[in-house]
């Protein structure tokens, strides 16, 4: 018949219905005896003057087809449909993942990368009608996932970063500005422009100030996240097969201990209107996060028009109370 049942969970009530409709029946039947033997046929009307066989009948009838209407406007029947347009709107949002080799020290358990990688996935969680890219940096800086509003997708790209993905090279925090910068450039009419960059902080810019300089001009606003400790720990060798093979040294054959370096991420935030972030065990500061990308304004992406089916629940409802006054009534 093309009905399409809404809430096809509701069917459970069905037992309820056929044991409150049974009930009903057995009344009826119960009463119909009680009236047998109390009087005749021929006599029943004189000695009985209020009941009327016809009127009980009506009324367990009407009781009936009500909680079959209550049960129907329950499952939300549904058949013809509407074309609507559907608007999405949210804001854009790039988080920038540093996979230099520092990310491999286990000042964080199981280290800095993995670590980095689960705050991602909680923080694209905690996100309310965003569409988020993802941007992979070390010396040079990557788009690993366009902008989408498909979390398992992005997911998807993100788990693809593995320790066999860290680069050889050394941080360059300005070229993952840099590659930001060149994305919005492609969205004029973005009227938010977010980065946030989840990093340890080490870095060998050349060209930091220049960016900064052009964050500001376009009105990018970045928010960094501390991942590591002020402590520090060292960076782990591995070979082709991923074997651990000691730790880096430095020139004097020195064991190299790489170190959270907040003071340039404090920086970074503050010259360009965002906020510095240590991670924290409790994600207290993704929840901080979250409220400053919530106070940006919404933007619309695109609007799209969808055909949905419509409710006719309400037939089911009107039926189903007229069904119940009336045998009220009666």
């Amino acid at each position: 018949m093309g009905i399409i049942w809404g809430e096809s969970l509701s069917w459970w009530f069905f037992p309820l219905l056929v044991v409150s409709v049974g009930a009903v029946l057995w009344k009826l039947r119960g009463t119909f005896a009680v009236v047998g033997k109390l009087a005749a046929p021929t006599w029943r009307s004189l000695l009985i003057t209020r009941f009327s066989s016809v009127r009980m009948a009506l009324k367990a009838g009407l009781m009936s087809v009500g909680l079959l209407g209550l049960l129907l406007s329950l499952l939300h029947p549904q058949w013809g449909k509407v074309e609507e347009a559907v608007k999405q709107e949210g804001r854009d949002l790039f988080i920038a993942l540093d996979i230099s080799r520092s990310m491999l020290a286990t000042d964080i358990k199981p280290n800095r990368l993995q670590q980095a990688k689960v705050k991602i996935k909680r923080l694209v969680r905690m996100l309310q009608s965003e569409r988020v890219g993802l941007l992979l940096f070390s010396g040079s800086a990557v788009l690993q996932c366009p902008l989408t509003a498909d979390m398992s997708a992005f997911d998807l790209f993100l788990d693809a970063v593995d320790a066999q993905t860290i680069s050889s090279g050394s941080t360059a925090i300005d070229q993952v500005i840099e590659k930001t910068i060149e994305q919005f450039q492609r969205m004029p009419s973005k009227k938010n422009k977010l980065l946030v960059i989840f990093t340890d902080g080490e870095d060998f810019s050349s060209h930091l100030a220049e960016l900064k300089k052009k964050a500001q001009a376009i009105g990018l606003k970045i928010f960094t996240i501390g991942i590591g400790t002020p402590q520090g720990a060292p960076v782990p060798k591995f070979d082709e097969l991923g074997n651990q093979q000691g730790y880096e040294q430095d020139e004097k054959g020195a064991v190299v201990i790489s170190r959270l370096n907040e003071g340039i991420l404090s920086a970074l935030a503050r010259d360009t209107g965002g906020t510095y972030l240590t991670a924290q065990p409790n994600d207290q500061e993704l929840r901080h996060l979250v409220d400053r990308v919530a106070a940006h304004e919404k933007e619309q992406w695109n609007e799209r028009k969808i055909n949905n089916y419509i409710e006719r629940y309400p037939y089911a409802l009107t039926a189903s109370l007229i069904c119940l006054v009336l045998e009220w009534f009666l």
